[in-house]
């Protein structure tokens, strides 16, 4: 109840940076943020294993609190992914999946149904209970593998996936988030996609924030979604540059550039209402142009 209520309380939308917070405030953020993450992965084990004690526990996903986010938030990640990228991939890489991984079974279950999904995560037992879940599902199973690893020990492998999500809880603090970016962006295929969750404005009190203009060394970033609905996290899409080129190129027919280097002296931002309506959600994107700094 108390964490329903932190949610409801930071969902509205708020002009507040929580990177001009003092110090002090700063560390009680970050505080608060590891609190959630933690109450969110007993969250997350508790209804696994409950779900887990099911004959077919898919069936039963919706007993999950914030089971209809994840349709939500998989429903919108899979519309901005389409946007940037038009096959349908073969391998996709979930980084941080934990016991309860909704949003590999929610986009293979009802979007990718052809995808192969590997999913990684440090802890046995998450995977155990997450291998349980989908192991009574003949299609599931066979496009669902789980990895117990710590994704800086994966390096070559890397290469095999066309998209590689990073949930939000991966990498808790700054430098942490940024070592593993940085890890992804050596290893990665060039060309490839990786699909990130942030936060903005007061949300950002629930969870880590990835500044597009700063944390996302190697990759080319390709638009920022947030959500003003009960979706929480905001998305970032980027590409890992093919080559390692500093020039910049015109902006495409959608008023994306899709090609330019942000330079770390250049970088702006401009607000527009994302036309993708079928969300039924008002959605602010942040595409990208150069402006003096």
């Amino acid at each position: 109840m108390l964490f329903t209520q932190l949610v409801l309380t930071c969902i509205p939308p708020s002009p507040i940076d929580v990177s001009k917070l003092c110090q002090g405030v700063q560390e009680i953020r970050s505080n608060l943020i590891r609190l959630c993450g933690e109450a969110e992965g007993l969250l997350e084990n508790h209804f696994s294993t409950i779900l887990g004690s099911y004959e077919h526990p898919l069936d039963h996903l919706d007993i999950f609190p914030y089971y209809s986010n994840y349709l939500k938030l998989s429903k919108l990640e899979f519309n901005i992914l389409s946007q940037h990228f038009t096959r349908v991939p073969i391998k996709i890489a979930f980084v941080g999946s934990g016991p309860l991984p909704l949003t590999s079974i929610v986009l293979a279950s009802n979007h990718l149904t052809k995808t192969s999904f590997d999913n990684y995560d440090i802890n046995a037992s998450a995977n155990s209970k997450a291998l349980g879940l989908v192991s009574s599902d003949p299609d599931l199973s066979k496009r669902m593998v789980f990895h117990t690893t710590d994704i800086m020990d994966v390096t070559t492998a890397l290469k095999d996936y066309e998209i590689v999500f990073l949930a939000a809880l991966v990498g808790m603090d700054k430098m942490e988030k940024l070592k593993i970016i940085d890890h992804l962006a050596k290893y990665m295929a060039p060309g490839a996609t990786l699909m990130l969750r942030s936060a903005h404005g007061a949300r950002a009190f629930l969870y880590p924030v990835i500044d597009p203009c700063d944390d996302l060394r190697g990759f080319e970033v390709l638009s920022v979604f947030h959500p003003t609905d009960e979706v929480i996290n905001s998305i970032v899409i980027a590409r890992k540059y093919a080559l390692p080129v500093q020039h910049s190129s015109p902006i495409d027919s959608q008023g994306l550039n899709a090609g330019a280097i942000i330079l770390p002296s250049k970088c702006c931002e401009f607000e527009a209402f994302n036309p993708l309506h079928k969300h039924g959600n008002m959605i602010e994107e942040l595409a990208f142009e150069e402006q003096l700094s």
